[in-house]
């Protein structure tokens, strides 16, 4: 069976570009994916959330947001698709207890598309052991 596609959270995208350190289990997740061809995504609401980030000085950049998100694409990692079923979705997310919005956003992307979520949110690593989402750990 072909593992599921990967969609990035937001601090695993932003390590993508600065080389931190990956987890021995993503690094295995990424590299599978590479080899079979399967999709690494990431999520317009990445977008938002590190304009936001950048914006209240929590994260800087080598670049503005807007090239920098680019430049993920321009990278290999596909967009995930945002839809408002996915937006209505993440209001609804069963016995969640994720109060970050972009968090639940990510989750029910994840959760409608059959993806599984890198993270290092703790909250969403218990969700997923929860068995409510499929997780890798960064």
């Amino acid at each position: 069976m072909r593992p599921a596609p990967i969609l990035l959270d937001t601090c695993a995208a932003i390590w993508t570009t600065t080389g931190e350190a990956f987890s021995a289990e993503a690094r295995q997740a990424i590299a599978e994916a590479d080899a079979e061809r399967i999709a690494v995504l990431v999520s317009p609401i990445t977008a938002w959330e590190i304009g936001i980030l950048v914006s209240r000085g929590r994260v800087a950049l080598a670049e503005d947001p807007k090239p920098w998100f680019g430049g993920l694409l321009e990278s290999g990692l596909e967009l995930a698709d945002l839809t408002p079923a996915i937006l209505i979705e993440s209001s609804f997310l069963p016995s969640s207890t994720l109060r970050d919005p972009a968090d639940r956003i990510l989750a029910a992307t994840a959760r409608a598309n059959g993806y599984r979520l890198m993270t290092r949110d703790r909250p969403l690593l218990d969700y997923g052991e929860a068995g409510w989402l499929k997780t890798v750990a960064c």
